[in-house]
């Protein structure tokens, strides 16, 4: 159940990112995309206006060449005005578009080549094919690849035909085919880094789902343990009452005390369990108000005087007057209650239980030891869950179902406080409680 809830998670979480990086990178390369066409659409028309002033050549090409000259005829070397192609200044002070590898053609209506102004000399086969490209599109703009090259051209239709500019734009068109690729690269790295980042995450959020769940099912079943016993008790002592029927009520009395003293613990287990569950959904609805809990644990030792006195048990205690609280002064009483009752049950006869309360700092501490067997270490830790007891056979002589230290721990939890417990075994267990 949970590695499905986990793989939900995770198909989720990734389907999400990689549709934000999806269009994250489709916006970039969009606008990239955009600019880089805006650029090559201005460099193709100032490579335009240059071949068309006079001085660019536009009757008369830079190589020599001039119009209705066969493309094929032998160029002149010697005629090429070099100075004209140059970034320099032309005579009427133009200059040439920087960086542009570009040549222009004039063609008849029939597309056929009839000047070639260009800086560099190129074979007629070439120019014929960009001519055929240019001449297939219906559009005044356009590109095209030739011979590994790409190839952005403008058409602009005369009285005799058309003139074409053609502009090298290989290196526009790698910039795109590069974006491409590197944001594949990236992408992919992302996912995977993605995928156990998210993989990590939905473990560590799972984990309190699971630890609550793997709780609820152990809370259920202890739950059903300690209330199963003392129904057996009650189902067979209800029987050995029906099996004598006749005799009389006086005679049979010690069944109905059985069934009686079961009762009453069932009894003290839901009252327990119903509070729990009181406590769990009233933790953002209680109301607090300041109280002295130095006169509240003295009334608490005064109530366990009796008992403490039939277990032949020494109490010493030092409580710090007038020490005020902020909280449930009944919840309080409640956890202190719990805790001398616990450190009587389990003190041998002519042991010690020592309580204190003192003002430590910023805080109130209450500390409560008891000599006896103690708790091993391995049991400090889980001593507080539900239904935990170091030994479970002692505990039900004790009468005691492992509530009373998760009531506790609820109570300070709930006034934003700190319980535990520290022992030595074989000589002292002591519990904490600290206030503010």
């Amino acid at each position: 159940m949970f590695t499905k809830l986990r793989n939900r998670f995770l198909i989720v979480n990734l389907v999400i990112i990689s549709v934000v990086m999806l269009i994250a990178f489709a916006s970039i390369y969009v606008i990239t995309y955009r600019n880089v066409q805006a650029d090559i659409n201005d460099e193709i028309h100032r490579v335009a206006d240059f071949y068309q002033k006079p001085s660019g050549g536009s009757d008369a090409s830079p190589s020599g060449r001039h119009k209705g000259e066969s493309p094929s005829a032998p160029l002149d070397n010697g005629a090429i005005d070099k100075g004209s192609m140059d970034s320099g200044p032309m005579d009427n002070g133009d200059s040439r578009p920087e960086r542009s590898v570009a040549f222009s053609l004039k063609t008849d209506a029939e597309w056929n080549i009839t000047s070639t102004t260009s800086p560099f000399e190129m074979d007629s086969e070439f120019y014929a094919a960009a001519v055929q490209e240019a001449s297939t599109v219906t559009k005044n703009t356009g590109q095209f690849s030739l011979d590994g090259s790409h190839w952005a051209f403008l058409k602009q239709q005369t009285n005799e035909g058309y003139n074409l500019v053609f502009l090298d734009v290989t290196a526009q068109q790698d910039i795109l085919t590069n974006l491409i690729y590197t944001f594949s690269v990236v992408g992919l790295a992302m996912l995977i880094i993605l995928f156990f980042t998210s993989r990590f995450f939905a473990n560590q959020s799972i984990r309190p789902v699971r630890e609550a769940f793997d709780k609820q099912k152990q809370f259920i079943a202890d739950a059903s343990h300690e209330m199963k016993t003392p129904l057996t008790i009650i189902n067979t002592n209800t029987d050995v009452l029906l099996s004598n029927s006749e005799d009389t009520i006086h005679n049979q009395a010690k069944w109905l005390h059985y069934i009686k003293s079961e009762t009453e613990r069932m009894t003290k287990l839901t009252n327990d369990l119903l509070y729990l569950t009181e406590m769990d959904d009233a933790r953002t609805s209680m109301i607090y108000s300041k109280f002295n809990m130095s006169d509240a644990v003295e009334n608490i030792i005064l109530t366990m005087e009796a008992v403490i006195f039939e277990k032949n048990v020494s109490l010493d205690y030092d409580i710090e007057p007038d020490l005020m609280v902020q909280g449930s002064s009944e919840q309080i009483k409640q956890v202190v209650m719990i805790l001398l009752d616990n450190a009587v049950k389990y003190t041998s006869a002519k042991g010690t239980v020592t309580m204190s309360l003192q003002k430590q700092q910023n805080d109130i501490v209450l500390a409560v030891t008891n000599t006896g067997e103690g708790i091993a270490a391995e049991h400090l830790t889980r001593i507080f869950d539900r239904f935990y007891r170091t030994d479970s056979s002692r505990a039900r002589k004790q009468g005691g179902y492992g509530l009373g230290l998760a009531i506790a721990k609820s109570i300070i939890d709930q006034h934003k406080g700190k319980i535990y417990a520290k022992s030595t075994v074989g000589e002292s267990t002591s519990f904490y409680v600290h206030l503010s």
